[in-house]
C-alpha cells in the first residue's frame, strides 16, 4: 500500500464506454481534489451476464484506448490496464495504490448496472468513497415515465417528454492530473488481442476510420460545418458521405450526447432537429433497454415468441457475404463488411430483406451486426431490429416491408452506392443497376456481364416473400 504522495489517498477513476478526457465527470471530479488520479480500465468479459464484443468493436476499442493513452499522458497521468472480475481487480487495485476512494460514469446495460451496484456496495462496506457520475445518456432511465407511471414505449412522446429537460454544459477537460507515480500492476495493451492477425481483415476499417477522442472531435466539427446542411434529405442517400459518422464514437463514449448538444446549439430548422431525434432515438433505445433487460434476446411484443422463423442457412450465409441477388441489400452487407459500418438507410433495407424476405429470426441478424458493426450498441441495435422486425416497441407497421429493388432506385437512383460495393455491376446502365435480373440479354453482353456466373439471380422472389411474410404477420397480429 502507498501513500505518500502529496495531496492524500489516491483516486481510482475507471474507464469503459467513456474513452476520453473531455466531458468525463469522473475524472474531472477526481483531478479537481488534486489528489493522485490513477486512470484504470478494466477488461471484464464474464460474469452478469455480460455480452462479448464483436471483432469490430474490439479493433475501434484497441486503438480507442491506445488514444486515451496518449490524451493522459499529456495531462500528467498514465492509463492502467487489467483484465479480470471488476470487483476483484479493483480490490486489488485499492490495496496496491491505497486508494481512498473510486469515481465512475454511469452505464445503462444490464450488465453494467448490476456490477456497478454490486462495486459501489462492496467499496463503500470498506469505508471508501464510490461515485457515478453522468455522461452517457441525457437522460436518466429511471427518471422518465409516463404521466401513469410506466416506460415510454413509443418514440414521439418519449422524446417530446426528453425535450424538456434542460441540457447540461459539457465539462472541460482537467487541465493536468496529479498523475499516480507508485507501482500498480497493469498488462500490455497487445495483450488483449483486440486486433485481427489470422487474417488481418481491418484494412478497410482502419481507411475509414480514425478511432479516439480526436477523431471524434474533428468528425463532430466537419458534420457541423458541412454536413448538417441538407441533412434530413441527405442522410437517405447512401451514394454521398450524408451522415454524421459518429455513431463509433458515441459507442465507445469518445464523445457524449452534452457535446454535440452543444455544437447544435445555435443550429435551428429541420435539418438539425432531425439529427437531434436521431440522438432521441439513441436515447429511447436505452430507456427501453433499461426497462428491458433482455432487449437483444426477448422479444419486446410476446406474441413475436410464437412466430415460426424459419431455418436458411444457405440464404443466411448468402445474405451475411452480400450475395443475394439485389444490388442494394448485397452493397450494404458488403460495406460492412469491408468497413465495419453500413448506410442507416441500408441497414433498414438489409434488416427487412432478412426477417420479412427470408422469414429469419431478427436475433441472427442482430448477432451478426453486433460482431461486424465498429458501433454495434448494446441498445440502439436490438431495439432498431426489433423495430424493423415488427416485434419491438413503437415498430414498423407489420404490412411495411422494403421492396429493395424500389429502396434502391429511391434512394439511390444513379447507382454509385452499388457500383462501389458491388463492382461486378458498374457497367450495368442505370436502367438495369438495381433489377440486373431484368436486363435483356443483349444489355448483358454488351457489358461482358453473365448473370449467375459474375452476380447471383435473386435468392428469392420478392413478391412471393411479401406475400408470405404478411400472411404470417397477420396470424400473429391476431394473436
Amino acid at each position: 500500500m502507498e501513500r505518500d504522495q502529496a495531496g492524500g489517498s489516491p483516486i481510482i477513476v475507471l474507464f469503459r464506454d467513456d474513452l476520453r478526457v473531455a466531458d468525463n465527470g469522473a475524472l474531472a471530479a477526481a483531478g479537481a481534489t488534486g489528489r493522485p488520479v490513477v486512470p484504470l480500465f478494466i477488461l471484464d468479459e464474464g460474469g452478469n451476464d455480460a455480452r462479448p464484443l464483436g471483432a469490430a468493436s474490439r479493433w475501434w476499442l484497441h486503438h480507442s484506448l491506445a488514444a486515451l493513452e496518449r490524451s493522459l499522458e499529456m495531462l500528467g497521468g498514465r492509463l492502467f490496464l487489467r483484465r479480470g472480475e471488476t470487483q476483484k481487480i479493483v480490490a486489488e487495485a485499492v490495496k496496491e495504490t491505497g486508494a481512498g476512494a473510486v469515481f465512475w460514469n454511469r452505464r445503462y446495460s444490464p450488465a453494467g448496472i448490476a456490477a456497478d451496484k454490486a462495486l459501489k456496495s462492496g467499496l463503500r462496506a470498506q469505508g471508501l468513497e464510490a461515485k457515478s457520475h453522468d455522461g452517457f445518456l441525457l437522460h436518466e432511465p429511471s427518471r422518465i415515465a409516463t404521466q401513469s407511471g410506466d416506460f415510454y414505449k413509443v418514440f414521439t412522446p418519449f422524446y417530446r417528454r426528453l425535450a424538456e429537460d434542460d441540457v447540461r454544459d459539457p465539462i472541460d477537460a482537467p487541465a493536468s492530473l496529479a498523475g499516480w507515480k507508485g507501482k500498480l500492476a497493469s498488462d500490455r495493451l497487445d495483450a488483449f488481442e483486440f486486433l485481427p492477425t489470422h487474417p488481418d481483415w481491418s484494412s478497410g476499417l482502419a481507411q475509414r476510420w480514425q478511432p479516439g477522442e480526436q477523431g471524434a472531435r474533428e468528425r463532430l466539427a466537419r458534420f457541423v460545418e458541412d454536413g448538417l446542411d441538407n441533412y434530413a434529405e441527405n442522410r437517405d442517400l447512401p451514394g454521398i458521405d450524408g451522415t454524421s459518422g459518429l455513431s463509433p464514437h458515441l459507442a465507445h463514449g469518445e464523445i457524449t450526447p452534452f457535446q454535440i448538444m452543444a455544437a447544435l446549439r445555435r443550429r435551428r430548422g429541420k435539418d438539425a432537429e432531425t439529427f437531434r431525434k436521431e440522438l432521441g432515438w439513441r436515447e429511447f433505445s436505452y430507456h427501453l433497454l433499461f426497462n428491458r433487460p433482455r432487449l437483444h434476446r426477448e422479444n419486446f411484443r410476446p406474441a413475436f415468441e410464437a412466430f415460426e422463423w424459419q431455418e436458411a442457412p444457405a440464404a443466411l450465409k448468402a445474405w451475411q457475404r452480400g450475395l443475394t441477388g439485389y444490388p442494394i441489400v448485397d452493397a450494404g452487407m458488403r460495406e460492412l463488411w469491408r468497413t465495419g459500418w453500413m448506410h442507416n438507410r441500408v441497414r433498414m433495407i438489409a434488416a427487412s430483406f432478412l426477417v420479412k424476405d427470408l422469414l429469419i429470426d431478427w436475433r441472427t441478424g442482430e448477432d451478426w451486426f453486433w460482431d461486424t458493426l465498429v458501433d454495434a450498441d448494446a441498445a440502439s441495435n436490438p431495439a432498431s431490429w426489433q423495430w424493423v422486425a415488427g416485434s419491438g416497441a413503437d415498430a414498423a407497421p407489420y404490412f411495411r416491408i422494403f421492396n429493395p429493388v424500389l429502396q434502391g432506385e429511391k434512394f439511390d437512383p444513379q447507382g454509385s452506392y452499388i457500383r462501389r460495393y458491388v463492382p461486378e455491376l458498374a457497367k450495368l446502365p442505370d436502367r438495369y443497376i438495381h433489377r440486373p435480373f431484368e436486363a435483356p440479354a443483349a444489355v448483358l453482353r454488351d457489358c461482358g456481364f453473365s448473370l449467375g456466373k459474375d452476380y447471383p439471380s435473386p435468392i428469392v422472389d420478392h413478391a412471393m416473400a411479401r406475400d408470405r411474410a404478411l400472411e404470417m404477420y397477420r396470424g400473429t397480429r391476431e394473436g
